[in-house]
């Protein structure tokens, strides 16, 4: 299931040739180093990726000159997912967002987002109640893609007072 997932921001340009400085939205700026093409603009094109400190510098085909360059700062830049490369079982956080939670086969709402900690993530639940819970093995039981479904272990305590 490939879909487009925003990558990052630019922000600057980078020398006279077309290349762009790109704000990563990546757990590591290196990781966008696996993508040979980036969408902009509804467009694919050929990139060529190249890590500076904590960002990307960025040269899309077709984007050929300063001027060129300077007209794309604030825009996004896309990836496809399908050709991502993610260890055994990972998944971008996109792809959990909107996913039904399902709790002693039934469902009790929907992944509304995945709140980063330094030991582990926290997904939130919305439903009827809202939950906060850990991103570890022993509250999240299966992820189900295909399905658009996350098997859940809720106890008393993750509810929160949102609703």
């Amino acid at each position: 299931m490939a879909r487009l997932l925003e990558a990052g921001k630019i922000v600057n340009t980078h020398g006279l040739r077309g290349e762009m400085r790109v704000l990563p939205w990546a757990d590591s700026p290196a990781f966008l180093t696996q993508f040979h093409e980036m969408t902009l603009d509804g467009t694919a094109r050929k990139a060529a990726v190249r890590v500076q400190n904590t960002c990307v510098l960025v040269k899309l085909d077709g984007i050929d000159t300063l001027d060129e360059a300077r007209q794309q700062v604030g825009k996004i830049v896309y990836i496809n997912t399908a050709q991502a490369k993610l260890p055994e079982g990972a998944l971008f956080v996109q792809e959990l967002l909107g996913m039904t939670a399902v709790a002693n086969g039934a469902a009790v709402g929907k992944i509304t987002d995945v709140i980063s900690l330094p030991k582990h993530d926290v997904y939130e639940i919305t439903g009827e109640k809202t939950y906060l819970v850990p991103a570890v093995k022993q509250f999240i039981k299966k992820i189900d893609r295909d399905a658009q479904t996350v098997e859940v272990e809720l106890l008393e305590g993750m509810e929160t007072d949102a609703n």
